[in-house]
């Protein structure tokens, strides 16, 4: 036993000492082979004992990361640019839809002619009186095609209030101009609608020169070239006064002067309705425009500052939604039933009255003002029409009477800790919400309606007699403007010439 044990244990031993070996050798040989040397690759460098140290940030790497926000900055401004450009196509859908067949290409084709006409009023005065080195009232240096120095919003002093913390100076001058410019045109084309199916086409192309090359502009100085009311604190993010406002008191100043379509209201102040002969074009128009919002509001940043991007959109996208509800159910207890074209614009009411205070007020808050602003433009129409102010759809109920509200909003409802871009401002002229801001909101609103009525009074009766009269014969507005204007129609194998 004692011999079979002892054969044993030397196998073991045996084994030890081979596993000890293998342990010990093998691994070093596998090891020389993998070596670069075995390969016929280069002998490999030997890593230092210690980390080499972190690279130097250099004045050239900052310079770099700076011209890449510019491009970004660029590109997003544009791109918002853009879907503001979009919105005419919304807008040229909306007011044909909600006017007559037989006046169809003529809204069209002022639709169209608008952006081309404004482009130009623009280009050749409206930006430099609007963002010129001047006065508190209108720029004065560099009038003529955008030749001064690039003192749009981001030169200087006079605009640091809102938007220099949000890098609006590092964008190049003619992506600022071309976002500016959307919005001027966007100004103009509210006029269109609210005069629409009886002015003389020559009429209002005359008029948006005016409307675009020095109303808006004088306007917009004051707010957002660095003028008067901006240095009071007023504050309109992106344009419930500056936009639409100005757009609705225009717009209402011609309507005063063109007088109401034949056969809107009786001799005992009857109203009768004049139904558009397209609800679905003005559907389809005000999706496009709640899209393109998308563009006009958070867009208005000027910069691509992400979290304040996201709280402006969905700000936005809340009061349009809110404002439709609303509007659907005011309509629906006045009228008994539930009505398309009010709650069409009271879409279009929500988004103009969040335009302004959608950077500076919560989510919360927006879902406020978007149930005001659908219950207020069902209120306008209703207003408008009883006091003889004919508006074939509705502009002056969505654009001007929510454009004033929504800047009064802003002074109710301001949160400067809401989003980025509303605590920047806070550096400079935010004052904060309450009747703090409430003040400068009001005294706003009121310049800018004596100021852009007036003007805009004033240059209709310019245009009246350079044009011999801006309304078109009773014959032509019987008949149809698309005929007796254009010598075409929308529909030539089905329309019937209309006679009221």
């Amino acid at each position: 036993m004692n011999a079979y044990l002892g054969k044993w244990t030397e196998w073991i031993l045996c084994l030890a000492a081979l596993l000890l070996v293998a342990g010990t050798v093998l691994p070093a040989i596998a090891a020389d082979e993998m070596k670069p040397e075995a390969a016929g690759a280069a002998p490999a460098v030997a890593a230092p004992a210690l980390a080499a140290p972190a690279p130097t940030f250099t004045s050239e790497m900052a310079d770099s990361i700076a011209s890449q926000k510019v491009a970004i900055d660029t590109i997003w401004v544009l791109i918002a640019a853009f879907l503001v450009f979009f919105m005419n196509l919304g807008f040229g859908l909306v007011e044909s839809g909600f006017c007559r067949a037989k006046n169809c290409v003529n809204i069209l084709f002022k639709n169209f002619a608008v952006f081309a006409v404004s482009s130009i009023a623009f280009l050749v005065l409206g930006f430099g009186l609007m963002f010129g080195d001047g006065n508190p009232l209108l720029g004065l240096k560099g009038l003529l095609f955008v030749t001064g120095a690039d003192n749009s919003p981001a030169l200087g002093a006079a605009y640091q209030g809102v938007y220099s913390a949000l890098n609006w100076t590092g964008v190049p001058l003619w992506a600022k101009f071309f976002f500016q410019l959307v919005f001027a045109g966007t100004a103009a084309t509210i006029v269109s609608g609210a005069v629409a199916e009886r002015i003389k086409f020559k009429a209002f192309i005359l008029f948006t020169l005016f409307m675009v090359g020095v109303i808006y502009p004088i306007g917009g100085h004051l707010i957002w070239g660095g003028g008067w009311l901006a240095s009071k604190g007023f504050l309109d993010f992106a344009g419930s006064t500056v936009v639409h406002s100005i757009g609705g008191w225009a717009a209402l100043a011609g309507i005063i002067v063109l007088g109401p379509r034949i056969g809107k209201y009786g001799k005992d102040g009857k109203v009768f309705a004049i139904p558009g002969h397209s609800m679905t074009s003005a559907a389809i128009g005000v999706f496009v425009l709640w899209f393109g919002w998308f563009g006009f509001n958070p867009g208005s940043t000027m910069a691509a500052d992400g979290p304040s991007i996201a709280h402006v959109a969905t700000t936005t996208n809340i009061a349009a939604a809110a404002a439709t509800l609303s509007s659907m159910i005011t309509a629906w207890i006045l009228l008994g039933k539930p009505d398309l074209g009010m709650t069409l614009n009271g879409c279009l009411a929500g988004l103009v009255a969040i335009t302004a205070p959608c950077a500076f007020v919560s989510v919360p808050s927006s879902l406020i003002i978007g149930i005001l602003a659908g219950i207020l433009v069902v209120a306008a129409v209703f207003f408008f029409d009883r006091i003889r102010i004919d508006d074939p759809v509705g502009a002056t109920a969505v654009h001007l009477a929510n454009g004033v509200f929504g800047t009064i909003a802003l002074g109710l409802f301001a949160d400067p800790t809401v989003c980025p871009a509303a605590a920047a401002a806070k550096k400079g002229l935010f004052l904060g919400g309450g009747m703090e801001q409430l003040g400068p909101q009001l005294i706003g609103v009121g310049v800018v309606a004596v100021a852009v009525f007036c003007l805009s009074l004033a240059f209709w009766f310019v245009t009246k007699m350079l044009c011999g009269g801006i309304r078109v014969s009773e014959e032509e507005e019987v008949e149809g403007l698309d005929y007796h204007e254009h010598g075409n129609s929308a529909y030539p194998n089905f329309q019937l010439v209309e006679r009221r």
